[in-house]
């Protein structure tokens, strides 16, 4: 019988032993999910948010499977907060830019307080975080040799249009175009940028509202592949674009979207 082939480089590529990542929004939902996820492809993982407790629950349960995690409270809306948790850090290889809000309503109800609410988390803490981590990642004396990776955490609606959700999609479509410019302005740096931008995913967040029958016909109408999207599915998407394997690819956006957007 012939021994099975070695496994290919760019797929061994996938760890991240020895990395340092920092995860916004990471008490609960896709960033928790996104740190387990990079723990156990290797990384030692900064846990932000702004509830102490769900962190602490949150690195407690990453440690006792074996892996490093450091909750960091933090509002990531306070330039000053933002600022003193990445200087906690020794070293940055990898930022998720994760938090983020939605507040579905139409229109013509949006209040400038809901306006400004969304858009101060999506857009302008998301800038700072990033400009934090790129400032972080370049202190680094072997940067350009070890490179760095940020991803921020997009979505589908940053790519059409969606009724009830107009101030949700001018923040994600901004924070398309931030990931582009980043990842222009950075890669002299080898620092990579890209997004990943999911479709509606199933979490115990999510669950109720697809308990109304109108609203989950709707999303699933819209999905191609007929079913809402995975936590471990996002994982998986991040994990590759902060990896080495992903060493090539800067400036675009990993849709996991079962299709939605392709129509």
């Amino acid at each position: 019988m012939t021994a099975p082939a070695a496994l290919p480089k760019a797929l061994a590529g996938c760890r991240l032993d020895g990395r340092t990542a920092l995860v916004t929004g990471a008490g609960r939902g896709i960033g928790l999910a996104v740190a387990v996820g990079l723990v156990e492809a290797g990384a030692e993982v900064y846990l932000v948010s702004r509830t102490a407790s769900e962190l602490e629950n949150a690195a407690e349960s990453i440690r006792s499977s074996g892996g490093s995690a450091v909750p960091v409270v933090c509002d990531v809306t306070a330039g000053a907060q933002v600022k003193e948790a990445f200087a906690r850090i020794p070293r940055l290889d990898i930022l998720i830019n994760n938090a983020g809000a939605n507040i579905p309503e139409p229109f013509v109800d949006v209040s400038e307080e809901h306006l400004d609410r969304v858009i101060t988390l999506n857009v302008r803490a998301a800038f700072l975080a990033a400009q934090a981590a790129a400032r972080k990642m370049l202190e680094a004396p072997d940067r350009k040799a070890r490179g760095g990776a940020i991803v921020n955490i997009s979505s589908q609606m940053g790519h059409v249009g969606s009724p009830g959700r107009s101030v949700y999609c001018m923040t994600k479509h901004a924070l398309e175009g931030l990931t582009k410019a980043l990842a222009v302005e950075l890669a002299p740096h080898n620092i990579r940028v890209n997004s990943v931008a999911p479709t509606f995913i199933e979490t115990p967040m999510t669950a109720p509202f697809f308990e109304e029958p109108e609203f989950r016909d709707w999303v699933l109408g819209r999905i191609p592949l007929g079913r809402l999207g995975k936590l471990d599915e996002v994982v998986a998407a991040v994990s590759f674009l902060v990896s080495p394997s992903a060493s090539l690819i800067t400036g675009t956006s990993l849709v996991v979207d079962g299709g939605w957007t392709a129509q």
